[in-house]
C-alpha cells in the first residue's frame, strides 16, 4: 500500500498541506537546474530533465512506500544513459528505460526490495564514486569552453581530447564557470539553507545577458526548452533491440533500485519514520515507465533532494507530488527564460554534484577496512571508471561474495579447535551460564549472533524501530559474532549514530578479536556514547552505574 493513502487515512489537514506545499516548493526550486544539468551530462537535452522530474517525480511521490520520497534523474545515471544513448539513439533508451520499469515491478511484487539492500556497502561506495568522477570529467569541456566535435565516452582517450583541446579554453566561459562555483561554495559556507545551484544559475544568466558575454547557453545549443509536455509515444520493439538493450535495462533497475532504496533509508534515519522497500520498487518500475512514455529519462528516489525535503519540513507524500506541480508550472511559464541559462553555470553545479556524490569521506573510512574490502572498493572503482558500469557492479558483488565464503571459511577454522559434540556433564561438574536478574528500567541487552557481514547488517537498523521508546544504555553482545566486514562496520556506525540522537549509550560486550581489529580499524574508540566490556554482566553493572549517577 503507497505511504500516500496511509498518510490520508491517519487524518490530513490545512496545516499538513501548507507543510507539504512549502516543501514541495523548496524542492522544486532545488530540482530545476539540477534536472536540465543531468540531462544535458547525460548527452540528451534539458527538456528530457525536466519531464523526468515532473512524470517520474509525481509518481514516486504518489505510488512510492516513503512518505518524504522525492523522485527524478540522478547522477547515477549519467553514465549509463549516456552509454545507451551514443551506442542505440534515445529511443532506445526510451526502450531500456521501459524495460527496468518493468523489472522494478516484477522485483517489487515479488518482494526482492527485501534483498536489495544486501548489496555490500564497498560496492555501493564504488561504483558511486566512480560516477562521481566520469560526471565531472564530461563537464570540463563546458567548464573550460574548449572547441571539441565530440567529446568520445572512454575515459581515457577523454582525457587524452581535452589535453589536446586545452589550447582552445574560453576566457569568458571559465569566468562565468569558476564565478558560478566559487558563488556556490560561498553561499553553501555562509548560508547553507538557500538555493544555491539556482542561484548561481540565475547570476550566470544575467552576468551572460548583461554584459554581453560571447558563452553556449540553452538557447543556442538546445534551442531553447517547449513550454508543453509532450505526447506519450511509444518505441519500436523488436526481440532483437530488446536482448541488445537487456544489460543496460538490468543496469537502469538496479541503480534505481539501490539508489531509490538508500535514499528512503536516509529519509528513515531522518524522521524515525519506516519506509517499504517493495512498495517502492513498484513506485519505481510505474514511474520509469511513465518517464520513457513521456520522453523523459530514468528516474529514481535523490538522495539530497529527499533530505531537502524532509528539513524543509514535508510531512506526506503529497510534498513530493507538489514538487512536480510546480516544476510544471515552472516550465510553462518561465520556459522562454530558460534559453538564456549559460551551460558553464550549469557545468558548475554539477561539479558540486559530482563532488557530492563522491563521498571522500565513506572512501577515505574503506581504505581502513580489511583489505579484501579495499580491493572491491578499488576494484569496483577502476572498472566504472575504465570499463563499464554493468560490468563493474557484477564483479564487485561476486568478489564481494567470494571474499564471504574465504571469511567464513577461516571463522570455521579458527573454531575448529572446540569439540562438535561435547561429552555430558552433571551440573555440579559444568558452570552454567549466570541467569540475569530482571534489568532496570532505561536498559536494554540485544546479542548478534553469527558472522556480521553485508547480508545481515541491515537487521540491526530494525531494533530501535521494535522499542517502544529508546533506552538509556543499549548493550549489544558480541560474544558469538566470529567476524565482521566493512558493511557490517558501516551498519553498526549508522547504528551509534542513531543511538547518539536519542541520547543513548552503547556498550559492545564481549568483542572476538576480529572484529575488534576490524572496528578499531575503522575508527571505534571508547568516548561517552560508546563503550567496551569483557562480558555482559560487566556491561549491565556498568548500565546500571550510569543510570543510578544518572548519566
Amino acid at each position: 500500500m503507497p505511504k500516500l493513502i496511509t498518510a490520508l487515512r491517519q487524518g490530513y489537514g490545512f496545516g499538513d498541506l501548507r507543510a507539504d506545499l512549502i516543501a514541495g516548493l523548496t524542492v522544486a526550486i532545488v530540482a530545476l537546474p539540477l534536472a536540465m544539468a543531468l540531462a544535458i551530462a547525460s548527452g540528451t537535452t534539458p527538456d528530457k530533465g525536466l519531464v523526468t522530474a515532473i512524470v517520474a517525480g509525481f509518481l514516486i511521490s504518489a505510488l512510492g512506500g516513503s512518505r518524504y520520497q522525492i523522485g527524478g534523474p540522478t547522477g547515477a545515471f549519467v553514465v549509463v544513459v549516456f552509454n545507451v544513448i551514443a551506442e542505440h539513439g534515445y529511443d532506445g533508451l526510451v526502450l531500456a528505460t521501459l524495460m527496468a520499469g518493468a523489472m522494478l515491478v516484477v522485483l517489487g511484487y515479488g518482494r526482492i526490495g527485501t534483498y536489495i539492500k544486501y548489496v555490500p556497502y564497498p560496492v555501493v561506495t564504488g561504483f558511486t564514486a566512480g560516477i562521481a568522477v566520469i560526471i565531472f570529467t564530461s563537464q570540463i569541456k563546458d567548464l573550460l569552453g574548449l572547441t571539441m566535435d565530440t567529446v568520445p565516452a572512454d575515459f581515457l582517450s577523454k582525457v587524452a581530447a581535452y589535453a589536446q583541446a586545452l589550447p582552445t579554453a574560453d576566457a569568458a566561459t571559465m569566468a562565468v564557470a569558476f564565478g558560478s562555483l566559487a558563488l556556490i561554495l560561498v553561499i553553501r559556507r555562509l548560508k547553507p539553507g538557500l538555493p544555491i545551484f539556482l542561484i548561481a544559475v540565475v547570476a550566470g544568466s544575467l552576468a551572460v545577458a548583461l554584459v554581453g558575454l560571447p558563452v553556449d547557453t540553452i538557447g543556442s545549443r538546445f534551442g531553447g526548452i517547449p513550454t508543453t509536455l509532450p505526447t506519450p509515444v511509444f518505441p519500436e520493439i523488436t526481440w532483437q533491440r530488446l536482448v541488445d538493450l537487456s544489460p543496460s535495462a538490468f543496469t537502469i533497475a538496479f541503480l534505481a533500485g539501490i539508489e531509490s532504496l538508500l535514499s528512503a533509508v536516509v529519509a528513515d534515519g531522518m524522521t524515525g519514520r519506516k519506509h517499504r522497500s517493495n512498495c517502492e520498487l513498484v513506485a519505481q518500475g510505474v514511474a520509469n515507465i511513465g518517464s520513457a512514455l513521456f520522453g523523459g529519462m530514468p528516474a529514481t528516489g535523490a538522495i539530497a533532494r529527499t533530505a531537502t525535503n524532509v528539513r524543509s519540513g514535508a510531512r506526506t507524500p503529497v510534498a513530493g507530488m507538489a514538487h512536480a506541480v510546480f516544476l510544471l508550472v515552472f516550465v510553462l511559464a518561465l520556459a522562454p527564460l530558460a534559453a538564456f541559462v549559460p551551460l558553464a553555470s550549469l557545468a558548475a553545479v554539477l561539479v558540486i554534484v559530482a563532488w557530492n556524490m563522491s563521498e571522500v569521506k565513506h572512501v577515505r573510512h574503506l581504505m581502513k577496512a580489511p583489505m579484501g574490502d579495499r580491493v572491491v572498493l578499488l576494484l569496483t572503482f577502476g572498472l566504472t571508471v575504465m570499463v563499464d558500469l554493468t560490468v563493474a557492479i557484477e564483479v564487485g558483488v561476486v568478489l564481494a561474495a567470494m571474499l564471504f565464503m574465504h571469511r567464513m571459511a577461516n571463522a570455521v577454522e579458527v573454531q575448529t579447535h572446540t569439540h562438535l559434540i561435547d561429552d555430558d556433564e552433571d551440573d555440579f561438574t559444568r558452570p552454567r551460564t549466570p541467569d540475569y536478574e530482571p534489568l532496570p528500567e532505561g536498559i536494554e541487552v540485544y546479542q548478534i549472533s553469527g558472522p556480521f557481514f553485508f547480508g545481515a547488517a541491515a537487521k540491526l537498523g530494525d531494533v530501535l524501530d521494535k522499542l517502544r521508546r529508546p533506552p538509556r544504555v543499549f548493550i549489544l553482545r558480541m560474544r558469538l559474532v566470529p567476524l565482521i566486514d566493512a558493511t557490517g562496520g558501516h551498519a553498526l556506525q549508522e547504528f551509534l549514530h542513531r543511538c547518539r540522537g536519542h541520547g543513548t549509550r552503547v556498550i559492545l560486550s564481549n568483542v572476538q578479536p576480529q572484529p575488534r581489529q576490524v572496528l578499531a580499524e575503522l575508527g571505534f574508540r571508547e568516548d561517552d556514547h560508546l563503550g567496551f566490556t569483557p562480558d555482559t554482566p560487566t556491561a549491565i553493572a556498568e548500565a546500571t552505574a550510569l543510570l543510578r549517577a544518572g548519566r
